[in-house]
């Protein structure tokens, strides 16, 4: 199956070809932790998930890393305010994110990178681009020499002129140049390390460089994160990444949009931020999983009630049927895990550049055709069963879990003795038979 993705760096679908054949590199840029989640910070996070547990369905072989940002300003400052360290402000946000990535179905990354653990690789980093003139040191401190790189700007488009002109440039009067950006800050305040310029730490832009470096020992297939890290933080990765290696990181850059919050977006000035373990503890991990993937990925959403509602109605329809079929299927005592033969037009679906909206329009149509199937008087279990392991293995793409009840002896004798009251019409007892299978979420 071709499979394409817009790749930001080029903005046109692209075949997607990974560099080792059934094998493919993903690296996802991760949070700063020093706060709780927002919930357009899980969006990349579901995202991203989607579109591996999709490559693995096509039996690719998938590492997929990600890393936390645990070096920061605003992690020092934080930490400070708290009394804190900052290992132990880290440590404990970091575990809040791997609580709500599990929560909402999110397979563990083959790695998750610590910045405060890859600093000897991020120092050697820093030194090469040192020596190779691509940087320079000024005061204890390192920057890059954007002026080296004549394709800077290649993936924002952002003119270079403009830039110097306007603001989005730190000031900094131990810079050459306005562009140029910090790899190692000279500080006495906060966690610190030794390297050959001084006790510090390093620039933001830097880290994810090294840590790819060390993990991939080359160039990877795709790097993906949100668009708001188009510029500065990836464009700074590429620069480096040219000057150190002399090429663009990944083959394909991935970025998803952000949130708006009913159609404004979401800032802590406009006092709207929502907080992701907030939505979860409301509306449910399927519902706030869906709700994040059910849009076009490189579109904006706006989190209101109708997309609340709309998604809703989707999940009741999905969890209906599953629910019928498992009873169905369940206590005719077959198997309910299987791969389904149903599911080519949904990967068809995501094959072109993660199109999840219509993937979920061939669910729902799977679905459709679900309960045509169990309403026939005369079933076709083969049928049946082919739809249900459909499904489920759409859902399992999805990230959208469902409890698969797999009944014992007792239960189905239970339910047995329920059908034959009330084909019998002894209404008194199926209803005593029905609150009691319900009350074991058989029914």
């Amino acid at each position: 199956m071709e499979i394409k993705f817009y790749n930001s760096l080029t903005n046109k679908v692209e075949t997607f070809t990974p560099i080792k054949e059934n094998e493919v590199s993903i690296y996802v840029c991760g949070p700063t932790v020093y706060n709780y989640p927002h919930i357009g910070n899980i969006r990349p996070v579901v995202f991203f998930d989607t579109l591996r547990k999709f490559l693995e369905a096509l039996n690719y072989n998938v590492t997929y890393v990600t890393n936390f940002t645990d070096v920061d300003d605003k992690i020092i400052n934080r930490a400070i305010e708290e009394n804190i360290t900052e290992k132990e402000l880290t440590d404990f946000y970091i575990n809040d994110y791997l609580k709500i990535f599990e929560s909402i179905n999110c397979k563990s990354a083959t790695k998750y990178c610590r910045v405060s653990e890859c600093m000897d690789e991020i120092i050697d980093y820093i030194d090469d681009l040192v020596k190779s003139n691509d940087a320079y040191v000024n005061e204890g401190e390192v920057f890059f020499d954007v002026k080296k790189d004549d394709e800077y700007g290649i993936l924002s488009k952002i003119n270079i002129n403009d830039l110097i002109d306007g603001a989005r440039i730190e000031v900094n009067n131990k810079k050459k140049s306005p562009l140029d950006f910090l790899l190692w800050k000279n500080t006495n305040v906060g966690i610190k390390w030794d390297s050959p310029w001084g006790k510090g730490r390093p620039g933001w832009h830097t880290e994810c460089c090294a840590m790819i470096n060390k993990t991939f020992n080359g160039k990877i297939d795709i790097h993906g994160g949100g668009s708001d890290l188009k510029f500065p933080h990836h464009e700074n990765e590429i620069a480096q990444s040219h000057a150190h290696d002399h090429h663009n990181l990944a083959n394909y850059w991935i970025h998803n949009a952000m949130m708006d919050i009913n159609g404004n977006k979401m800032s802590k000035s406009l006092g709207n931020v929502i907080l992701a373990k907030d939505v979860i503890k409301e509306y449910g991990p399927n519902l706030t999983r869906l709700m994040l993937i059910n849009a076009p990925y490189r579109a904006n959403i706006n989190f209101n009630d109708e997309t609340i509602k709309n998604n809703q109605a989707i999940l009741n329809k999905i969890e209906s049927l599953v629910k019928q079929m498992n009873l169905y299927l369940g206590m005719k005592g077959y198997i309910l895990e299987g791969k389904g033969k149903r599911i080519d037009k949904f990967l068809l679906s995501l094959s072109n550049d993660m199109n999840i909206p219509n993937g979920i329009t061939d669910l729902l149509e799977l679905i459709k055709e679900g309960n045509t199937l169990l309403r026939n008087k005369e079933k076709n279990d083969e049928e049946i069963l082919d739809i249900f392991y459909s499904i489920r293995n759409i859902l399992d793409i999805l990230g959208l879990k469902f409890d698969i009840k797999n009944f014992n002896e007792e239960e189905k004798s239970l339910y047995n003795e329920y059908l034959e009251a009330k084909n019998n019409k002894d209404f008194e007892k199926s209803d005593k038979l029905r609150e009691k299978l319900i009350e074991l979420n058989i029914l």
